[in-house]
């Protein structure tokens, strides 16, 4: 399961996003669309753990990467999202 609530990502002045909420159950499959420039890159590295949020929380299988080291963020990158 993907959980994300809060998510707040800013490129200096520009926030790119703004308090993204989203949850993903285990087998549904999800669609991202929107005009180019919204943000789906972004939020897309940030479930994938490739990028920090500045404000918010991701959770994948329950679980929040943030503050991991970067060994142990491979590993989980490695066993959770299968990169």
């Amino acid at each position: 399961m993907i959980e994300v609530e809060g998510v707040v990502k800013r490129f200096g002045d520009l926030e790119v996003l703004h308090g993204v909420t989203l949850r993903v159950e285990r087998g549904e499959i999800v669609s991202l669309v929107g005009a180019s420039g919204a943000g789906k890159s972004t939020l897309l590295q940030i479930i994938g753990t490739l990028m920090q949020p500045d404000e918010g929380r991701v959770a994948i299988d329950g679980l929040s990467p943030r503050g991991l080291a970067d060994s142990e963020l491979a590993a989980f990158r490695n066993r959770r999202i299968g990169f």
